[in-house]
C-alpha cells in the first residue's frame, strides 16, 4: 500500500486535517485520527485494528469494520494507493 500522500497531511488533535498539495481541508472523528496517525507511524492497517482493540474496548470485527471504510474513503479520496 502506497501511503506516501498521507505523509504531505498537516493533522491536529482535534481532527482537522489540511492537505498543501491541494488546500483541500477534512475533518474526522477520534477513531479516524487514530487510524490516520497509526498509517502516518507506518503501521499496516490489520496492526491498526489491533492497535485499535488493544486501545478501546471494540470488538476485533467492528475494528476491522471501521478500518477498511476508513480505508476505502482515503482510497476514495486518493490518500493511498493499494
Amino acid at each position: 500500500m502506497n501511503t506516501e500522500q498521507l505523509m504531505t497531511l498537516a493533522v491536529n488533535k482535534n481532527g482537522f486535517i489540511f492537505d498543501p498539495e491541494n488546500g483541500i481541508s477534512y475533518t474526522v472523528n477520534e477513531t479516524g485520527l487514530f487510524v490516520l496517525q497509526e498509517l502516518q507511524s507506518g503501521l499496516s492497517p490489520e496492526e491498526i485494528v489491533n492497535r485499535i482493540t488493544e486501545e478501546y474496548e471494540v470488538t476485533e470485527k467492528n475494528a476491522e469494520s471501521d478500518v477498511a471504510h476508513f480505508m476505502a474513503m482515503l482510497r476514495a479520496l486518493n490518500l493511498v494507493e493499494d
